[in-house]
């Protein structure tokens, strides 16, 4: 079928710009292509036909009133491009964003700047569209009071690719499914991406810098997680990749680095017929490299490199071994045989043992002094001469050699 476009090309200057950008979306033909020229555009407008909005190069600015959202998209087939979005409202309730997108298919949102706009673009059963090289920031609020940057709620097989969060809150995904994230940048938010009830995602080449939390995975499943960077995760809640409940997941060849844990694990995978391959990571310079917490069992921990770490791995619950995981082909920067054939593997297996100096792990109160000479001391001598049997909390038959 062909499909016709009309061109309509605007010339009105900023005094002018009143409701006429409305007005112009109002009376434009279905599939009409609307180039603005430079100019100020009132904003809280609707779009409920299919149509394209292209702004200038040098910028066309659609301006909210500050109360509610500055465009609300209704329609399928509606493609906003190279704007520059500011001044929604600020209330939660209504979710006062910059681009609201409901009920919707094949849209996109390419190379737009939303500030000043409690959430980005927030997405509401949306399916097969884009959102691509925008950049977004929430209003100066405290983290905790900002909305998020993006939002995909029951939004399936969307494409979400090279944007650019700062100064949001998180970027959610919600009961979404079959999404491919990709090549985005989180910077000074909460959770940087987070992701509940979600099935089927590819979260591929996509860097975290700054947040509280870098990738959270939540009661989801049969999700790859590959190729990322999550750098300084700090604070109390200070995590790079967490899973919680989380089942099927593959997370390979990602770096974690400088965060206050770089892996935390909580009762993952949740279904025991299914397991979790993580392997090919780069685990480095965080105070812990893997936090265990709960039963989490059935995960195939391979090939990678734990370097730096104040501690490698940690387990913070008395009942559950750990050394039921997979361990296997890791480089751990503690270990201390040798390789004598040189075939890149340890002559003895890699053992990490737990000592009763671990007092730490069960008391948050003891966790404070963590680093201080006076546990440096109680570990050494603990190690040297212990009083107790230390516990076995993992083997790693493989140890891979690092050269």
């Amino acid at each position: 079928m062909i499909r016709f476009i009309f061109i309509l090309v605007l010339f009105f200057s900023t005094s002018e710009a009143k409701n006429i950008l409305q007005d112009v979306i109002d009376k434009a033909e279905e599939n009409a292509i609307i180039n603005l020229p430079k100019g100020i555009y009132k904003g809280n407008i609707e779009i409920t036909k299919p149509v394209t909005i292209i702004g200038h190069p040098n910028g066309s600015t659609i301006y909210g009133s500050g109360d509610n959202t500055v465009i609300k998209v209704k329609s399928s087939f509606v493609t906003l491009k190279n704007l520059i979005i500011r001044h929604s409202g600020d209330m939660h309730q209504n979710l006062d964003a910059g681009i609201t997108i409901g009920d919707a298919k094949y849209v996109e949102v390419i190379n737009c700047d939303i500030d000043d706009c409690l959430f980005g673009i927030d997405m509401q059963n949306v399916t097969n569209s884009k959102i691509i090289g925008n950049r977004i920031k929430s209003k100066d609020f405290d983290l905790g009071l900002r909305g998020d940057g993006l939002r995909l709620w029951y939004s399936n097989d969307n494409v979400v690719s090279k944007n650019h969060l700062r100064k949001s809150r998180d970027m959610v995904i919600w009961y979404s499914h079959g999404n491919l994230i990709e090549e985005n940048f989180g910077e000074h938010g909460r959770y940087s991406l987070h992701f509940m009830y979600t099935g089927a995602n590819i979260v591929k080449n996509n860097t975290y810098e700054h947040n509280s939390v870098g990738i959270f995975f939540m009661y989801s499943r049969d999700t790859v997680a590959t190729g990322n960077i999550v750098k300084n995760s700090l604070g109390a809640t200070g995590m790079g990749i967490g899973l919680k409940e989380a089942s099927n997941f593959t997370i390979t060849d990602n770096t974690v680095i400088y965060c206050a844990q770089g892996f935390y694990i909580d009762w993952s995978p949740f279904e025991h017929e299914m397991r979790n391959l993580i392997e090919n990571n780069n685990i480095l310079y965080n105070a812990e490299g893997l936090h265990f917490h709960a039963i989490s069992l059935n995960n195939d921990i391979k090939n990678n490199n734990f370097v730096g770490n104040m501690e490698n791995v940690v387990n913070d619950s008395k009942k559950t071994k750990i050394s039921q995981n997979v361990w296997d082909g890791n480089h751990w920067d503690d270990y201390e045989g040798f390789d004598r054939d040189k075939d890149g593997i340890g002559d003895t297996p890699y053992q990490a043992y737990a000592y009763a100096d671990k007092m730490w792990l069960y008391n948050p109160s003891v966790k404070f002094f963590y680093g201080s000479p006076v546990i440096a001391i109680i570990d050494f001598l603990a190690k040297l001469a212990p009083f107790s049997e230390p516990v076995l909390q993992l083997s790693d038959n493989n140890p891979r050699i690092k050269r």
